[in-house]
């Protein structure tokens, strides 16, 4: 979503820019400086702009030594005395939420005891309210079902100081499958501490575009914020980003399911794979596909485009009978201990209707196998 001159965030003669990320909620801030403000300190004159109800002036000096705000993609100080042309650039922190209320939106839960409860996440869901999405979310789904059985979701732990009661890790917007919720503050701790050293093992499934030439190898690149493009996240071996941010491990293991279609059909190529993702960067396993020039299919952001059967038909100047439009990415499978009995814990969430048509569609063209998981 992109705003022009918003309201909350103040007016004057200098443009401005706001953008809000759907899945992680945080609104990117760019203020070009079109006339010279009279020797006007930078956190000065954005606490004015902003006003107390965004930012303090407190918050603004905060973010700014952690080089959350840059002038001109440089990281500056306070003191810094604004001039004609400057491009001021600030992501501001996510407010607290202290209020869940219900609604009706149908969840499936796949595992659910006293301490922590699995659900099979729908495509189009984000996993909490956070600006720009304060409803229909997953916690507002849960509200309405722990409503449903004489509980309240304000009875789940909290992990961090914003109000995202039971959360122990995400899943985007339109990834589907297996996410966990903590019931309790063993739960939170014990989930908290399983995902924070990787003892969590996570499998994916993705159908992405092209041949992917080796049956199973390791993806082992840094991610960091896009340089120009603030929503999205890149490969980066480089140490500095934008905003005072660093390029991050990430490491993906993956292995080919099945290779469909392909120049001996006729037809697009396109691989089944199952992802291992080793370490947890927000869009890290789209970004490393669509690197290694194998974009998941529907993902926009990162370069792949939707499924559609006319495209299968041999039709690919035409956009007929869409089959997938949204990243065919679906968290499957989801391995951890129990943190009350410290059992084993395997939890599966089948795949979602959508993507079950795109794998029989592409079955079709031929130079595949049935589909039949096995462990890594």
């Amino acid at each position: 979503m992109i705003l022009e001159g918003s309201d909350d965030l103040g007016t004057d003669d200098n443009e401005q820019l706001v953008e809000t990320d759907d899945e992680t909620g945080l609104q990117h801030v760019r203020i070009q400086i079109r006339r010279s403000l009279a020797q006007r300190r930078l956190d000065k004159y954005l606490a004015g702009r902003l006003g107390k109800n965004v930012a303090s002036r407190a918050m603004l000096q905060k973010l700014i030594k952690a080089g959350r705000i840059t002038v001109n993609d440089h990281e500056v100080k306070g003191s810094y005395t604004i001039q004609a042309g400057d491009v001021i650039d600030l992501i501001l922190p996510e407010p607290e939420v202290k209020t869940i209320p219900p609604e009706p939106i149908p969840i499936s839960v796949v595992y659910e005891d006293d301490h922590l409860i699995a659900v099979d996440k729908p495509p189009g869901l984000i996993v909490h309210p956070a600006r720009g999405n304060w409803s229909g979310t997953l916690l507002n789904a849960l509200a309405w079902y722990f409503q449903q059985h004489d509980a309240s979701i304000g009875d789940l732990p909290l992990r961090d100081e914003a109000y995202r009661p039971g959360i122990v890790h995400r899943l985007d917007r339109d990834t589907t499958g297996i996410i966990l919720l903590a019931k309790s503050e063993l739960a939170l701790r014990s989930l908290g501490s399983q995902f924070e050293h990787r003892l969590v093992q996570k499998t994916y499934m993705a159908i992405v575009h092209g041949h992917v030439e080796f049956d199973e190898d390791v993806i082992d690149l840094p991610i960091g914020q896009h340089a120009r493009i603030k929503e999205k996240y890149a490969v980066d071996r480089r140490t500095g980003r934008p905003f005072g941010a660093v390029s991050k491990e990430a490491v993906t293991r993956y292995r080919v399911r099945e290779r469909l279609g392909g120049a001996a059909t006729g037809r697009p190529a396109f691989t089944l794979m199952e992802l291992y993702p080793k370490t947890g960067r927000t869009h890290q396993l789209r970004v490393h596909c669509s690197h290694v020039g194998h974009p998941i299919v529907g993902d926009h952001l990162y370069g792949g485009g939707p499924l559609y059967r006319s495209q299968l038909q041999g039709h690919p100047e035409q956009a007929v009978d869409p089959i997938i439009t949204r990243q065919a990415l679906h968290a499957w499978r989801i391995e951890f201990h129990h943190p009350a009995t410290g059992e084993l814990m395997k939890l599966e969430a089948p795949l979602p209707a959508d993507f079950v048509e795109a794998l029989a569609a592409l079955r079709e063209l031929g130079g595949g196998e049935a589909f039949s998981p096995r462990r890594p």
